[in-house]
């Protein structure tokens, strides 16, 4: 049994992560950068190491820093949380050979489905359907554009050793390849210090379901259901939901036990997501392989009533799974949105900045996992991730409505979020009935800014607080020189709303 467990992670994952661990009687420690000293995952731990400066490079990508950081805690294991180190395999083999366990996959494991052309070699062979595509690197602009004319326009340039939307570039003609391949292979390069490209057919307007397994090292592995995960910006996921509307019972026993073939093709152990994507016609095709927690681990959480991070930790502590198949039931509907420091009408430029009003929404079936607070300043050296807003209903409608509800509650002040963004979102006709697709988003932006709808801008809205505000603050005054002792700005308000309300004095 582990005693203490460092996360090398910052943000809400690692509070997550913290929260789990304490919940179970483990010691969680964390690592921080200059960036992140008074940072909120700091606070949640019993321990904390500084790591360095605060370009992730320097700090939360050093794996002899974080491994440093580990031997003076005396942890017996590490966890790495999503991004960063995650899905690393260097990283998850050094904590084995300087004596921690990693709480992940094996890192051959990792080394298998982490490529993306040697996981679609693992998911052909083990009769996963992929994309028409190619399983190798491409080695030049010209063998790009031999292989597209094979394929057929339009085609997906791909990074091999990436994700969450690097390195990905559509090409619908021949004209377009030469750009495409340079600005892809140099993007990939720069976040996955790889620059290996590989071409597939691209499947248009396509839904995006991923399906949840999990692993033990006896070799019981299981799939906890399905993820919806259409609703992407850039081919980044920014809201999710589960189960999907688009599976029936046939379609998601299906392709839960494709995932399972494929993890088990892959020797895999732990938590891991297995996504695919569907066409128009309703076929499906395997995607990739995430070898880690993924970000709306949540959603699944919600419907099944199951602590992944918890399942994660036990399976690394060489414990069997106790969860079957047959008793994997979802009951209801879950959602997520992805709270980020943002402007959606700015192209979603990224806002850091100070916290200087902070409310989270509360009440039945509404959970934030947050890793920030009022008073934190934001840092413009990371992902501008705030919190998770998920929500549980007891259908997808109830869910909806819940989501809304949460949304209007949500009060982030001193910094632009992209909260007003989610709700024009939950109000379209195409979310209401779930018939949307991974370009819905592209879509909705492209129909221009949103509507005023009669509400109070945020600046109208600050002017009437300050101006309440003043008007308090010249009641009390004018009071308090008429009633001896000072009194309270708000009890000096109330007798200015008394006397205003009293008879024959116009109230």
């Amino acid at each position: 049994m582990f005693r203490k467990v460092l996360v090398a992670n910052r943000g809400e994952i690692a509070v997550r992560v913290m929260r789990a661990l304490r919940e179970m009687g483990i010691r969680p420690v964390a690592v921080y950068s200059e960036a992140d000293r008074k940072a909120l995952h700091v606070r949640h731990a019993e321990e904390a190491y500084a790591i360095g400066p605060a370009p992730a490079v320097e700090s939360y990508l050093s794996i002899e820093r974080i491994l440093d950081a580990a031997q003076k805690a005396g942890a017996d294991a590490i966890h790495p949380g999503y991004g960063f180190l995650s899905e690393n395999p260097d990283f998850a083999r050094a904590c084995q050979s300087a004596g921690f366990v990693f709480i992940g996959p094996s890192p051959r494991a990792m080394e298998l489905i982490g490529s993306k052309t040697a996981a679609r070699r693992v998911a052909s062979d083990a009769g996963v359907p992929v994309v028409p595509g190619i399983d190798r690197p491409l080695g030049s602009v010209d063998e790009a554009k031999r292989t597209a004319r094979e394929l057929g326009f339009p085609v997906m340039l791909k990074a091999a050793a990436g994700g969450g939307g690097k390195g990905l570039r559509l090409v619908r003609s021949e004209e377009e390849i030469e750009s495409a391949f340079r600005t892809a292979r140099s993007e990939a390069q720069n976040a996955f210090n790889d620059p290996a490209l590989y071409l597939e057919k691209a499947v248009e307007q396509p839904r995006h379901i991923e399906i949840q397994v999990l692993g033990d090292a006896q070799g019981h592995m299981i799939h906890l259901g399905e993820r919806e995960c259409s609703l992407q910006r850039r081919h980044q996921k920014v809201m999710e939901e589960a189960p999907s509307a688009f599976l029936n019972d046939a379609t998601r026993q299906r392709l839960g036990s494709l995932a399972v073939r494929l993890a088990q093709a892959a020797g895999y152990t732990n938590a891991g997501t297995v996504e695919f994507l569907a066409d128009r016609k309703g076929s499906f095709y395997f995607l990739e392989m995430n070898a880690r927690l993924q970000v709306e681990h949540p959603v699944t959480e919600l419907v099944l009533g199951v602590d992944l991070v918890k399942a994660q930790i036990g399976i690394a502590q060489g414990e069997r799974l106790t969860l079957t198949q047959e008793n994997i039931r979802p009951r209801g509907w879950a959602m997520e949105c992805r709270i980020y420091a943002e402007d959606p009408d700015h192209d979603f430029l990224p806002c850091p900045g100070l916290i200087r009003r902070l409310n989270v929404p509360d009440g039945p079936g509404v959970r934030n996992d947050s890793g920030v607070f009022e008073g934190w300043t934001v840092p413009l050296d990371y992902d501008p991730l705030l919190a998770k807003l998920v929500v549980w209903g007891r259908d997808r409608e109830e869910a909806r409505m819940r989501m809304q509800r949460a949304l209007g509650e949500y009060e982030i002040g001193g910094i632009v979020t992209n909260l007003s963004f989610f709700r024009r979102v939950l109000d379209h006709p195409a979310f209401s009935s779930g018939e949307f697709d991974t370009g819905f988003i592209d879509r909705l932006l492209a129909e221009g800014p949103a509507k005023e709808n009669g509400t109070l801008k945020e600046a109208e809205r600050a002017a009437v607080v300050a101006a309440a505000i003043e008007k308090a603050r010249t009641a009390h005054q004018a009071f308090a020189s008429l009633s001896g002792p000072p009194a309270s700005a708000w009890k000096a308000a109330g007798r200015h709303a008394l006397m205003n309300n009293r008879p024959g004095t116009g109230g």
